[in-house]
């Protein structure tokens, strides 16, 4: 009997669709998001997809945004952070007495001396990292659980921020700190195109780079024709989202106020665009840093593989309890971060800063598609689920919905997008 070796297998052939290999549950939010939107501009007679509300809504997305990305990694961590807009306020409350107190008064330099933002950034950031690493050592070293140590936090620190400040509202902030606010600063017309083009540059860039990296290690790849597609997609949605914010002019009025401050006359007939707020800008680079982090370093791998399995990472040599407290202290940095945005798009600091952030947070999280059980979730996702959570908050106060049953609607939505999740990742087998 002669053996014979069996054919070769045919690889089932795969509709275009699936040779795009797009993220299904990626795609779900984008839908999602995209019939919100259709939804409250059908509402609001055209106004919710306005150039002047898109640039709005992007930049009252940020500070809970920014704070989502470090959540990612707690829920990953199997951990949760109830403290964060309570870290928020107090770190807002720190860098207002930085500039109206300590670098004016004890320090000599006045009011809006260039060195000011600096400063009272510089000591936020360090206040926030200590505060996120002080709960982090509680829970990793003294095996206190994330859930009460930070519920602790949350009225900890919302109450040393109202002493900080003897509960007084603290502004105007300097105007150099304003800058990182939204509307008090952007980066205008021209310089939106040039980050634009830059972005779209930096995002082929990766498609390619990942294409050679799978193609070095015999990884199956797209075929070229869906990678350009792919390509072609992430370029138009980059320049279209500057197109959009160069669309919304700023008012004649301020315009004109713009150049009596310089001493100078408004010509006849000009105009000029917000172009993309600074705020937003500095979103991105968290997006990318902390993207890099999680899927290019040990740090991030650590953290994925103590959240999918704590007992094996321990077993593997990793030193969990150490984890835990960068983990807590990037969170802290964030929060810090998320004030800077948050009192600069305010232009004071005011005791109620950074009220229930942290459920807010936490659900864009969550509904961003980070799975409570850990180790799973994804930076963008985050920054998509506080958009979508930032959305229905905006569409439903312009339609005229009250507030107390805006909140009904997004509780009801976090519930809804757990549900959703738990569903499809049983159907793929996943734990959850």
């Amino acid at each position: 009997m002669t053996d014979t070796a069996p054919p070769p297998a045919v690889p089932a052939k795969r509709s275009l669709f699936a040779q795009l290999e797009l993220d299904n549950r990626l795609l779900g939010m984008i839908g999602a998001f995209v019939l919100v939107a259709i939804m409250f501009n059908i509402l609001t007679d055209g106004r919710f997809l306005t150039p002047r509300n898109i640039f709005n809504l992007t930049i009252q997305t940020v500070s809970v945004a920014i704070m989502a990305t470090g959540m990612v990694f707690i829920i990953v961590s199997r951990h949760i952070d109830l403290s964060v807009g309570s870290v928020l306020a107090t770190t807002s409350a720190v860098m207002a007495m930085v500039q109206t107190v300590v670098t004016p008064d004890w320090l000599g330099l006045g009011l809006n001396h260039p060195a000011t933002a600096p400063i009272a950034i510089l000591a936020g950031l360090a206040v926030g990292v200590a505060i996120g690493a002080f709960h982090g050592w509680m829970v990793g070293y003294l095996g206190i659980p994330a859930f009460i140590v930070t519920l602790g936090g949350l009225l900890v620190w919302r109450n040393v921020a109202w002493y900080v400040t003897r509960g007084q509202t603290i502004g105007p902030l300097d105007e150099t700190f304003q800058l990182f606010g939204g509307i008090n600063g952007t980066l205008g017309e021209t310089a939106s195109w040039i980050i634009g083009a830059l972005a779209a540059v930096a995002a082929v860039a990766a498609l390619l780079n990942d294409r050679r990296r799978k193609q070095a290690h015999d990884f199956p790849v797209k075929p070229l024709w869906a990678e350009a597609t792919v390509a072609v997609i992430v370029v138009g949605a980059i320049m279209g989202f500057i197109a959009v914010l160069n669309s919304y002019e700023i008012p004649t009025r301020r315009l004109a106020r713009m150049f009596e401050a310089r001493g100078e006359t408004m010509p006849e007939g000009y105009t000029a665009a917000y172009g993309l707020p600074i705020s937003v800008l500095l979103l991105i680079a968290v997006a990318v840093v902390m993207t890099v982090i999680a899927r290019r370093t040990r740090l991030g791998r650590y953290i994925y593989a103590n959240g999918g399995n704590p007992d094996a990472a321990l077993l593997a040599g990793i030193n969990t309890r150490f984890l835990t407290v960068k983990v807590f202290a990037i969170m802290g940095f964030l929060c810090a971060l998320s004030a800077v945005v948050a009192s600069a798009r305010q232009t004071f600091h005011s005791n109620d800063i950074g009220t229930l952030d942290e459920l807010r947070v936490i659900a864009a999280a969550v509904i961003g598609g980070t799975a409570l059980s850990g180790g799973i979730g994804t930076i963008h996702g985050a920054i998509l689920g506080a958009l979508i959570m930032q959305s229905l908050q905006s569409g439903m106060a312009m339609v005229g919905v009250d507030t107390p049953f805006q909140n009904i609607v997004v509780g009801a939505v976090l519930v809804l997008a757990v549900l959703i999740d738990t569903i499809y990742r049983k159907r793929l087998g996943v734990r959850t």
